[in-house]
């Protein structure tokens, strides 16, 4: 499975291109909200286009924005996905400097900025998280709390107690979460109850 990134910070990146002036701003998103939110303040109002497209998961949309179709916004989707990216919007807006460029030049215009602007950006890996919820009696918890920060990116993100024990949800990199799992059982001798894992 290949390694996908998101971006750290909001990034920008400017270019003029046969006297038009290209501005890609990119940002990271975690839901369609943020990238409209985004969009909305992006947008450039003396521009002739905002063109732009996100990506999220297997969601993703994209906007030629008055250029001809294809020319904009399916480019800027081709240059998050290029450099495997996911939880990104981007925007590239134009002015019109007179001079018209083709379709060919339109794409390369637009994907070359928002290409280039994404290679300038700060980015972070994502780790596709699972969720590992375990029923461990009282004499166990104690032991689980202390060694489950040692399995990768994991966390106790909720834990109840009840009468005889605990309830904990555990958050943990997906790859690691059978060996978790696995533990759970063996060091409380098969003492937990550990549920299936929803993936995130």
């Amino acid at each position: 499975m290949t390694d996908r990134f998101t971006l750290i910070n909001t990034a920008t990146f400017r270019q003029d291109i046969k006297k038009s002036c290209f501005i890609a701003l990119a940002a990271p998103i975690a839901s369609e909200a943020d990238a409209k939110q985004f969009l909305t303040e992006s947008a450039a109002t003396d521009a002739g286009h905002n063109c732009w497209a996100w990506r999220l998961g297997q969601a993703y949309r994209f906007s030629d924005d008055g250029e001809p179709s294809g020319t904009a916004g399916k480019p800027i989707l081709q240059a998050i996905d290029g450099q495997n990216l996911d939880g990104v919007v981007v925007n590239v807006s134009r002015w019109f400097g007179g001079v018209l460029l083709g379709s060919g030049g339109l794409i390369r215009a637009y994907g070359g900025t928002a290409a280039q602007c994404l290679r300038n950006a700060e980015k972070a890996q994502l780790i596709a998280m699972s969720t590992v919820k375990i029923t461990v009696p009282f004499e166990d918890v104690a032991l689980l709390q202390a060694r489950i920060p040692t399995f990768p990116h994991a966390s106790i993100s909720a834990q109840d107690f009840t009468a005889t024990g605990a309830n904990l949800t555990i958050a943990v990199a997906r790859d690691a979460a059978e060996e978790l799992r696995a533990y759970a059982i063996n060091s409380t001798r098969g003492r937990a109850l550990v549920f299936a894992q929803d993936e995130n």
